[in-house]
């Protein structure tokens, strides 16, 4: 298996049809991913997802099954969220076909999640704005939605057509001289940021609007590393302590 693939975690939010997480996990099997997280499965484990799964039941029986999408992504580095529908605010998009060449960058690095919604509803806006990019699978406009698992299995053939065969010199020309940042660091990044937001009125917290969520494009366009963060941290503080009249202690 390729290594990149083995990075590559499918999750799963809210699942309602047991069908389509075995479903999943056979269309990921074919195709040589084995990460597999369910958000909140409303019937899981149950024996139609363990019929679909067929001669997948491996990654099936490793699926990890978490209470909240904060623990699927927290070490993720890229997360991309599907979605068929296009949003009041753009957000940087990618097809199916497209999403390899972004995902080979993160290789050896941090996990990157790709995300699938509730089968009538999808992923809902706070989850979309979660993520760094949005994928769209092109389909007749007239009936674009798909199955979960018939989507799953798109995204895994594209990842698997290119990935699987990416070599390590093509790999190599992607390197960075740092890890991208984790979810769960850049989310800690951007409640400090609301808080010296706020602190200074530049956001009304009874009245915020749309300030964080584009932060969040602008900062997801980006791709923060560790560095960058903890840097970004630091200034923060930094102002926050010069708006409370107290004296930097550290070197300058």
């Amino acid at each position: 298996m390729s290594a990149t693939l083995d990075n590559v975690r499918i999750v799963l939010v809210e699942t309602s049809h047991p069908g389509n997480i075995g479903g999943a996990a056979r269309a990921m099997k074919t195709m040589g991913l084995s990460r597999l997280w369910l958000v909140r499965p409303q019937r899981y484990p149950d024996p139609q997802a363990e019929w679909r799964a067929a001669g997948a039941l491996d990654v099936l029986d490793a699926a990890v099954v978490v209470d909240t999408l904060d623990a699927a992504l927290a070490d993720c580095g890229l997360v991309v969220g599907t979605s068929t529908r296009q949003r009041r605010i753009p957000w940087p998009g990618v097809t199916a076909r497209e999403l390899p060449g972004r995902v080979a960058v993160e290789a050896g690095g941090r996990p990157t999640a790709v995300l699938f919604g509730r089968e009538a509803s999808g992923l809902s806006n706070d989850e979309l704005r979660r993520c760094h990019l949005h994928l769209q699978i092109p389909a007749n406009p007239v009936y674009p939605s798909l199955n979960v698992a018939m989507a799953v299995q798109v995204v895994c053939y594209e990842l698997y057509q290119d990935l699987a065969t990416r070599t390590e010199a093509t790999a190599a020309a992607d390197v960075w001289d740092r890890a991208p940042a984790s979810v769960a660091d850049v989310d800690a990044f951007y409640v400090h940021l609301e808080r010296l937001l706020e602190r200074v009125d530049f956001i009304d917290p009874a009245n915020p609007g749309q300030v964080m969520t584009r932060f969040r494009r602008l900062f997801g366009r980006v791709r923060l590393d560790e560095t960058e963060v903890a840097m970004l941290r630091g200034m923060l503080s930094e102002i926050e302590r010069a708006l409370s009249g107290t004296e930097h202690s550290g070197p300058k």
